[in-house]
């Protein structure tokens, strides 16, 4: 058996994390980036990278963050991604959970779809309806890019001349004005990492401001989630179609809200806060898969 490991650097700290547990189940791997694999269209192979049929010398294909490109490399990315999923290569995660994950809007819309508590949220072209929205959700909310992670490009805003002049600045950029009602939630907030059916592990991000990402210095601590946190965990990740998924969970006076589901999760300040080896359990997860 052999596994793909798909990734932007293969000397990154989760991708090493992939590598060593593929080594200690004695599991070949081989590693490469998406501007080295090369697609065909009416012979074969379809997919190669190097000398290697992806499709005959692969039985999974595990897909580290993708990286940056343009919209033409992006969209081509994707297409090849869905190509190998047509032709039964079995991934982690699937193409389109990644698709959902990286748009802000679809996955927020996919989550309270099915019935997972989400922040109220507005989304438009338009400075006067995104003013008139300000006002709408309290004069105090986050607006954030819509296609974006680790935090930046993330900022709250309660002032309304602040507001007029980000608004003004994302539209004269042709961007989206993406913003959500400012939820106090003290300076810390849940992560849960989704194998499957189950939360494997989970911690609190604790930070020095409202913004708790790990990328940006907040400090894992070990946190026993709740069974209510767990489960609206698990829905979240099957909502938008992940296998494996970082959870975002955010504490309020009204109960949880979901603000982010990551398709392509690091777990590096995760795991110094488990016992559990969570590049071992997803690959013992990918085996159970392929078996069934």
């Amino acid at each position: 058996m052999k596994f793909g490991i798909l990734t932007r650097n293969h000397e990154a700290w989760s991708s090493t994390q992939v590598r060593e547990a593929l080594t200690r189940n004695n599991l070949n791997y081989e590693c490469f980036t998406f501007p080295k694999l090369v697609a065909r269209l009416a012979y074969k192979p379809y997919f190669k990278i190097y000398n290697t049929d992806i499709l005959e010398n692969l039985d999974a294909l595990i897909i580290r963050p993708i990286g940056r490109g343009s919209l033409e490399e992006l969209v081509f990315r994707m297409d090849m991604l869905y190509r190998l999923e047509r032709k039964g290569l079995y991934m982690i995660n699937p193409p389109n959970a990644i698709e959902h994950c990286v748009d802000k809007y679809d996955i927020l819309a996919l989550l309270e779809d099915f019935g997972v508590p989400v922040p109220k949220t507005l989304v438009t072209e338009s400075v006067n309806e995104a003013i008139a929205a300000f006002n709408e959700l309290g004069g105090d909310v986050v607006v954030k890019p819509i296609f974006g992670s680790r935090g930046q490009g993330v900022t709250r805003i309660n002032n309304i001349d602040v507001a007029d002049t980000i608004f003004k600045a994302i539209a004269f950029h042709h961007g989206v004005i993406y913003m959500q009602e400012f939820i106090q939630h003290g300076f810390s907030d849940i992560r849960a990492f989704v194998i499957g059916d189950r939360v494997i592990a989970s911690m609190r991000r604790v930070a020095n401001s409202w913004k708790t990402n790990y990328s940006r210095g907040a400090k894992p601590v070990p946190e026993k989630i709740s069974k209510e946190f767990e489960d609206i965990a698990v829905k979240s990740a099957k909502a938008v179609g992940c296998k494996i998924a970082g959870v975002d969970i955010i504490e309020s006076q009204n109960g949880p809200y979901i603000v982010d589901v990551n398709s392509q999760p690091g777990w590096k300040g995760l795991q110094t806060v488990t016992n559990i080896n969570i590049a071992e359990e997803i690959i013992h997860y990918t085996l159970n898969e392929l078996r069934q």
